[in-house]
């Protein structure tokens, strides 16, 4: 699907979707509990649909009622078929581990964008707490796990490769004989969605000892719970920056004492200059005079595609470092939001762990103001260009370059995403929630 956005005006609210990071983490623990637990208000979309199909094979029965998944676990079997896991990396790589918990083979599988992000370190981790696994490609899935062997010790992985890999060796911990002792090789990054992790665990009964570069945990049992969760900072980051750039946007079903890493975008929006006010659970955003910003991501990577195209639009030269790892996620992101920036007009410089962008306000000296001066002629034919020759935009899959671009075309106008339908993934009503709050949007299905 195609969707063309055009320049917009911008004003209005719309509620952040539920947090994806946290529906799967408490999908998870309670399938691992023994007995009932509720999940109020969960995300409801790709990803989080793929983990509970698959939590559905293993014996997890999940009723899914409006708000309200009512899940009973603690009673897995070896599942009939392979897993598949879509394209959710949480989804595979938690479901790696849990699959240890499972006596047999179990083949876990995912789509053309997850068959290529790595998983050998995690697989390898388990190694040393005597699960035998394979993966078929040199790091990458399919993954094969021979389960019941779960044994305890210590082991260790890189922390900065992928969080999710701490938290998946996490949530099965508490099941080992000995006691699990997790040492991290390098320093770790994105540290928010650990302590996520380790929230839900409390939650669910389960304690962890925590150090600087280790985590201990001794076996003890999951206990079902009641657990509500709360908006996604992530899906938020959209809406806050159309509001930084077109207007002003309210925000609604946000916690500012959250975990998730995600909230700095509100500390970076205030750098750059928007009006940022926070009212109860929801936050409004207003434009302001957007000045260039130097961040480091490597804590919030998922706002790399968001923070790009901010600095596109803003006045100065703006450079995001510790995005290594955005290049492994459903798109190189590093490329493609340089790719995707450079059609647009942007200056962008690309190191390996650095992005530079040089912001279309930036003032360049001219030689004759007289003569730069366009007639309202010029103006309305270029105007007109921009309109009926909207600059082609590929997400390659990724809902996260699909919606960045989507804010970008509200901003400039002349924008089409190729592959918009992606937004599914996290965020299934994400088109229709920005013509809600006024924005110009055309979509073709063909």
């Amino acid at each position: 699907m195609k969707v063309t956005v055009k320049k917009s005006e911008l004003s209005g609210k719309v509620a952040a979707p539920a947090s994806k990071s946290m529906t799967i983490r408490a999908l998870m623990c309670a399938a691992l509990s023994r007995g009932n637990s509720v999940i109020v208000n969960p995300l409801v979309s790709d990803d989080t649909n793929a983990a509970a199909d698959v939590l559905g094979k293993i014996g997890v029965s999940i009723d899914k009622e409006k708000d309200v998944w009512r899940v009973t676990g603690g009673s897995l079997r070896v599942p009939k078929e392979e897993l598949f896991c879509g394209e959710s990396a949480t989804t595979l790589r938690f479901m790696t581990t849990v699959c240890s918990l499972l006596p047999g083979k179990n083949t876990l599988i995912g789509g053309p964008s997850l068959s290529k992000r790595p998983v050998k370190s995690l697989v390898e981790a388990l190694r040393k707490l005597g699960v035998k696994g394979t993966i078929e490609g040199k790091t990458t899935p399919p993954v094969t796990i021979e389960g019941g062997t779960l044994k305890g010790g210590p082991t260790e992985l890189p922390g900065n490769i992928s969080s999710q890999f701490i938290s998946a060796l996490l949530l099965i911990a508490p099941f080992a004989k000995q006691e699990v002792n997790i040492k991290l090789t390098t320093p770790m990054t994105s540290k928010p969605y650990v302590l996520m992790t380790l929230w839900c665990l409390k939650k669910f009964g389960i304690k962890v000892r925590t150090e600087w570069d280790r985590f201990v945990i001794r076996r003890q049992a999951y206990k079902p719970t009641r657990l509500k969760i709360e908006g996604d900072w992530s899906s938020a980051s959209y809406f806050l920056a159309l509001g930084a750039v077109s207007g002003e946007v309210t925000v609604e079903n946000l916690s500012t004492a959250s975990l998730q890493g995600d909230r700095v975008i509100l500390d970076f929006l205030r750098s750059m200059g928007a009006k940022v006010r926070v009212a109860g659970d929801s936050v409004t955003v207003s434009e302001g005079n957007l000045q260039a910003i130097r961040a480091d991501l490597s804590d919030c990577i998922d706002l790399l595609p968001t923070m790009a195209v901010l600095a596109a639009l803003a006045e100065g030269t703006s450079v995001f470092v510790g995005i290594e790892r955005a290049r492994i996620k459903e798109s190189n992101r590093v490329v493609v939001v340089k790719e995707g920036l450079e059609r647009m007009g942007v200056t962008v410089t690309e190191g390996q762990d650095s992005l530079t962008i040089v912001g279309l306000k930036t003032a360049e000296p001219k030689e004759d103001d007289e003569e730069e001066e366009e007639t309202g002629e010029e103006k309305a034919g270029e105007e007109a260009a921009q309109e009926t020759e909207p600059v082609l935009i590929d997400s390659y899959g990724d809902h996260r370059i699909a919606m960045a671009f989507g804010v970008l075309g509200a901003a400039l106008g002349g924008v089409t995403v190729d592959g918009a339908e992606c937004v599914a993934k996290t965020f299934p009503d994400f088109w229709e929630a920005l013509k809600s709050v006024g924005g110009e949007v055309e979509m073709d299905a063909k």
